[in-house]
């Protein structure tokens, strides 16, 4: 068996902190980002108020409407806003909506704070990859074996994929929230479960590792991601409610963040994707599971648990397509699903003894 390199398990602890540090300075960035936002909001309705007051429209209301931007700050030729409304279509006067559309999309001229966010994640994704490919290399095997390994690993898969659906989808108004996930995984990981490199047990040399556990971790990826947005969707719908009953809510970021529907329409189609990668990686354990120990399923607490899991989501993708289980109900459902995986990963590994404490702590 090929001895550790241990020089390269110190580059990978140095190329993981200059992550972390990258991560902190885009979190930053997401957040200053939602602030600016904010503020700008603020101060264009109580322009608005002054318009509606008798004021005069601003000078540079034609200026702004002639430009073709619309955007929270922007007036039109008529003296109003353009903004969106709840449902994500586009709305003209009465005062600002949300900056962001149905397909999740900013309006207007895009934010520099918020380029800056993306171009850092991309940054620490990077050095992040450095680390864990470095971890790999100083262990000779893939870097997924105990707790710290899954964690940081899956901190990355978290980081890549939010890039990923970048491409796809304007999801920058989650930044500040999936940043602040992956920070939280990477301090668990560094603070919570410090392992040193080391060669993996003999229950865990098998090919199917890479296939099992490296599914798990881009379905948990996915989870979080859901997470965070079924998390702004409870916000999101509180401050409609209140918007529809004539008052007003203090979160004004959630200007720039789509309608609860839109999040809720987007997290489900992340879920039954996830779900569907869920579903493979107990299958893949399953047949793991008969290889080393000799029978498919043998209700120890890591199997009980990855299958209730996979009950919870299972019950959230039937109820929001077949018995209208929408809205808050739904999200909540997808924010106890994600605890369970959390519940899984973390309490079932370390308090709870089986055939799979091998955690590393």
């Amino acid at each position: 068996m090929p001895s550790i390199d241990y020089a390269l398990a110190e580059y990978s602890e140095l190329f993981m902190l200059l992550a972390a540090f990258a991560y902190t300075v885009a979190f930053l960035a997401f957040t200053w980002d939602l602030a600016k936002s904010s503020k700008t909001i603020q101060a264009v309705e109580s322009k608005l108020s002054e318009q509606k007051a008798g004021a005069p429209v601003p000078a540079h209301a034609g200026a702004s409407a002639r430009s073709g931007r619309a955007g929270s700050d922007t007036y039109l030729a008529d003296g109003n806003v353009r903004g969106w409304d709840t449902d994500g279509t586009a709305a003209d006067g009465g005062a600002v909506a949300q900056t962001a559309d149905a397909s999740m999309g900013y309006v207007g001229a895009r934010r520099n704070t918020a380029r800056v966010g993306v171009a850092l994640t991309i940054l620490g994704a990077l050095i992040h990859t450095a680390a864990v490919v470095t971890r790999g290399l100083a262990a000779h095997r893939v870097p997924w074996g105990n707790m710290y390994e899954f964690c940081t690993t899956g901190a990355l898969v978290v980081a890549i994929v939010f890039l990923l659906v970048l491409l796809k989808r304007d999801l920058r108004f989650l930044g500040t929230f999936v940043l602040a996930l992956i920070l939280t995984m990477m301090m668990v990981a560094t603070i919570g479960f410090p392992t040193p490199v080391a060669h993996l047990i003999p229950a865990l040399q098998s090919y199917w590792l890479i296939i099992h556990v490296s599914v798990a971790v881009i379905a948990s990826a996915l989870f979080t991601l859901t997470f965070a947005m079924s998390v702004l969707q409870l916000l999101q719908a509180d401050r409609e409610s209140k918007i529809r009953a004539g008052g007003t809510s203090k979160l004004t970021f959630l200007r720039i963040v789509p309608s609860a529907q839109a999040l809720e329409n987007f997290a489900y189609r992340i879920n039954a994707v996830a779900f569907v990668l869920w579903t493979f990686t107990l299958m893949a354990g399953s047949v793991w599971a008969e290889q080393a120990w000799g029978r498919y399923w043998g209700w120890d607490t890591k199997e009980v648990w990855t299958f209730v899991i996979w009950v919870v989501y299972a019950g959230y993708l039937h109820a929001r397509a077949t018995r209208g289980w929408t809205g808050t109900r739904a999200a909540w459902l997808s924010i106890v699903g994600y605890l369970c995986v959390v519940f899984n990963f973390t309490i079932v590994n370390v308090f709870f003894a089986g055939l799979h404490s091998y955690s590393g702590v």
